[in-house]
């Protein structure tokens, strides 16, 4: 028995040296290996496999790979280590019963974060990093907020930070910042961002405000567009920037307008049918989101959400809404189509 757990300790350990090293040319390759080891390894994953009409040991294409249904994180301890976690994310909750994401290695998953940041923004250092995430700060094991705490740490600045429901210290702060000469951005959970609109006025053109998603019950759902609408005037900005993550995923996807989301090679998707899993969807057209997160090692890397979306010819996405009768998801908006 403790062969076996030396002998998987040493292949996560494998793969997380690799996934740094990822390209264009040997990304494929990486995510078939990973596939093979997490259908073996991951026990969870494997019956899943077991009950579909395949022979998923012969898979040798990406395109072939079958996703696991979200719902499983909420069901099951979707792992593939037998080693210890360091910390169980878990989502919001909005919807009844928490996911859970048991994460073996919390390190691994700031850096890559910082680095899919870094590639889409700069380097963190020239920012100050405000967040506005109170109901994620209040009910705790949230990835989003652990996430955004090493930013502010990485930034090095003395504004950048949290605010819960002190509006007015996050105003004073803004104030602040725009007579600095780093960039700013303010990362908040919608209901909160409107909430701080309906309060105060800015023109602030240079700031990023970034939206995370997600009502919490606090409002009425509302259109991307509306969303949109009302925080570019509150915040005197041109564009509101978006991130896609979730409890599930150790990847985020970043948009920086109009809700149209950049992949990274660690990160990427292709949609089905929503009345056939097996059926995938064509370029342009709607279908359900599936995710394959590379950096998942110890988890999984293959997940089909709850989400509805639109593939683009240049790679890029857009989250449109999500499945009927799915539970509302904490971490996308209820977008009307």
């Amino acid at each position: 028995m403790s062969t076996r757990i030396e002998e998987n300790s040493a292949l996560i350990k494998r793969f997380k040296e690799r996934f740094f090293q990822l390209t264009t040319e040997n990304v494929n390759e990486y995510a078939i290996e990973l596939f093979h080891f997490q259908s073996k390894h991951n026990q969870i994953y494997r019956n899943y496999l077991e009950h579909l009409p395949i022979n998923y040991q012969n898979i040798q294409t990406v395109e072939e790979i079958p996703f696991l249904p979200i719902r499983f994180f909420k069901e099951q301890k979707v792992v593939c280590s037998t080693e210890r976690h360091e910390v169980i994310y878990k989502s919001s909750g909005t919807g009844g019963d928490r996911s859970q994401h048991f994460v073996y290695d919390q390190a691994f998953y700031l850096q890559h974060a910082k680095r899919l940041f870094e590639t889409c923004y700069g380097a963190l250092q020239e920012y100050h990093i405000l967040a506005l995430l109170p109901s994620y700060v209040a009910q705790g094991d949230s990835s989003l907020v652990a996430m955004v705490d090493y930013f502010v740490q990485q930034s090095q600045s003395n504004l950048s930070g949290f605010y819960l429901d002190n509006t007015q210290d996050l105003h004073i702060t803004l104030k602040k910042a725009m007579q600095s000469d780093r960039k700013v951005i303010l990362l908040g959970v919608t209901y909160a961002l409107l909430d701080f609109v309906e309060q105060y006025h800015l023109s602030y053109p240079d700031l990023i405000v970034m939206e995370t998603g997600g009502m919490k019950g606090r409002r009425k759902e509302m259109t991307r567009e509306e969303v949109h609408q009302q925080l570019t005037q509150g915040f005197g900005v041109q564009h509101i920037h978006s991130e896609y993550g979730m409890t599930e995923l150790l990847s985020q996807a970043y948009s920086k307008g109009k809700g149209i989301f950049e992949p990274s090679l660690t990160l990427q998707l292709s949609t089905r049918q929503i009345n056939d899993p097996f059926q995938n969807v064509a370029v342009g057209k709607q279908g359900i989101l599936k995710v394959m997160d590379l950096a998942n090692i110890t988890s999984c890397a293959f997940i089909e959400t709850q989400d509805l979306g639109i593939l683009h010819q240049d790679g890029t996405f857009e989250v449109i809404g999500r499945v009927d009768n799915s539970d509302i998801r904490g971490c996308s908006l209820l977008y009307r189509f």
